[in-house]
């Protein structure tokens, strides 16, 4: 795959690692803040609907562009995406009850905290399933390369949560 300056970048498969690298320290921060409570319970709350924002895009690109265009190279992974497009279902499940207790933390703080903590360590387990299984499966066929149709931003430089 060639940038819009003509220049070899890195190989898809190995951005795709990096962009799922950097999803799991920022899952594992927030997660460490939230065990010590070393933020305000306010600037917590803020990291958690900064980090589903982050995943949930990461996700729709993946599902809107560049499954589909790997697809259209590699018809033969319709089975793995399938799979990869249903754990994003039940990641999105686990984000939407994230943000549903992250809105009600500003009011009973503790125990909400609590439930935020526990529900992202089940992500977090989750996600890394995924990433592997994601990794694993498409990595050869991502650095066959696939056209670009504007999803690569979505799915490998997100910024930080």
């Amino acid at each position: 795959m060639a940038s819009r300056d003509g220049h070899r970048v890195a190989a898809l498969s190995l951005q795709l690692s990096q962009a799922h690298q950097e999803l799991r320290l920022q899952i594992n921060e927030i997660r460490k803040s939230l065990g010590h409570r070393r933020l305000s319970d306010n600037t917590l709350v803020t990291h958690c609907l900064a980090f589903c924002t982050v995943l949930t895009s990461h996700h729709q690109g993946e599902d809107d562009g560049m499954f589909s265009q790997l697809l259209r190279e590699h018809p033969d992974l319709a089975a793995t995406v399938t799979n990869l497009v249903e754990d994003h279902g039940m990641i999105a499940s686990i984000l939407s009850r994230v943000r549903e207790l992250a809105g009600r933390a500003a009011e009973s703080r503790g125990p909400v905290l609590e439930a935020i903590e526990r529900e992202l360590d089940g992500l977090a387990a989750i996600m890394e399933s995924h990433f592997s299984y994601e990794e694993r499966t498409i990595s050869e066929a991502l650095d066959d390369g696939i056209p670009d149709t504007d999803w690569s931003d979505m799915v490998f430089r997100f910024g930080t949560a």
